[in-house]
C-alpha cells in the first residue's frame, strides 16, 4: 500500500490549533478517540486471553464477523450496546469512573 503524504493536513491542523475554540474541540476529540481505543484494546486483550477468535466472538453476540473485525481495527465507531455485549461474553463489565485530582484508591472509590 503506498504511503500517503499527510504533511499538508498536519500543516492545516497546526494552523487551526491557533484558534482556542478549535484547539479545545480538537483536544476533546483526541481524548474521546483515546478512550474508545483503550476500551477496544482491553476487549481485544481479554478476547486473546480467552482464546476466542473475532469470528467466534461475533457469533456469540449474533453479529457479522466482518463487523466485529472492523470494530477491532478502528474502522468504525462502536456502539455502547455492542461493547457491552462483547464485555459480557468475555466475562467483563464496563465501568465509568469520575476523573479526580487525587488519584489515590480512596479518592477513586469515593468518586464511584
Amino acid at each position: 500500500m503506498p504511503k500517503i503524504d499527510t504533511s499538508r493536513h498536519r500543516r492545516v491542523v497546526e494552523e487551526q490549533l491557533a484558534d482556542p475554540k478549535f484547539q479545545s474541540e480538537y483536544e476533546q476529540a483526541v481524548a474521546q478517540i483515546a478512550q474508545v481505543d483503550e476500551v477496544m484494546e482491553t476487549l481485544d486483550r481479554l478476547r486473546i486471553e480467552a482464546g476466542c477468535s473475532k469470528a467466534d466472538l461475533a457469533r456469540r453476540i449474533g453479529k457479522d464477523p466482518a463487523a466485529i473485525r472492523r470494530l477491532f481495527t478502528a474502522e468504525v465507531n462502536p456502539e455502547l450496546r455492542t461493547i457491552a455485549a462483547l464485555a459480557a461474553v468475555l466475562d467483563a463489565e464496563i465501568r465509568i469512573v469520575r476523573h479526580t485530582e487525587d488519584k489515590s484508591p480512596r479518592a477513586s472509590a469515593a468518586a464511584r
